[in-house]
């Protein structure tokens, strides 16, 4: 199995997410592992703790909604996922940490990677003192023609 860090191979994909969760600092318990495996398993995907909470209640892995979000805070905190925060009352959590922008469906409630270096952002506001610009997040909101 493909190491999702380095692109390693070591044939267990358990033991290969336990080593990943232990080089970021966080303990690899097994909801950590559980929950980690059904998030980075399918590739690059924007998920809420909501989705994740349905996927892993039909995988009967055995956690509450606020593991949940627990979980994901501490993955992103380790740099593992970013927050995306995309209405007052909506967070996605994308697997894909690279710097890149998203677009967001309306109506679908979808999130979707925009492909390749589309959007340059110039001209930014200089950072209040003491402070720095950590990243630059572009969502650009679509709705189906008619």
């Amino acid at each position: 199995m493909l190491n999702a860090v380095r692109g390693e191979r070591n044939g267990c994909p358990f033991h290969d997410l336990r080593e990943r969760l232990r080089r970021v600092g966080l303990r690899p318990t097994r909801q950590r592992v559980s929950l980690g495996w059904l998030l980075f398993a399918k590739g690059d995907r924007h998920v809420t703790a909501e989705m994740l909470y349905e996927e892993a209640t039909r995988a009967r892995v055995p956690v509450s909604l606020a593991t949940v979000y627990n979980t994901l805070h501490q993955f992103t905190e380790a740099g593992l996922l970013r927050e995306l925060a995309v209405d007052g009352s909506k967070t996605y959590f994308d697997t894909n940490v690279s710097d890149h922008h998203h677009f967001f469906v309306e109506g679908d409630e979808k999130l979707m990677d925009i492909p390749g270096p589309g959007i340059a952002v110039s001209d930014l506001p200089e950072a209040p003192e003491g402070m720095e610009i950590a990243r630059v997040d572009v969502i650009v909101r679509l709705r189906r023609k008619g």
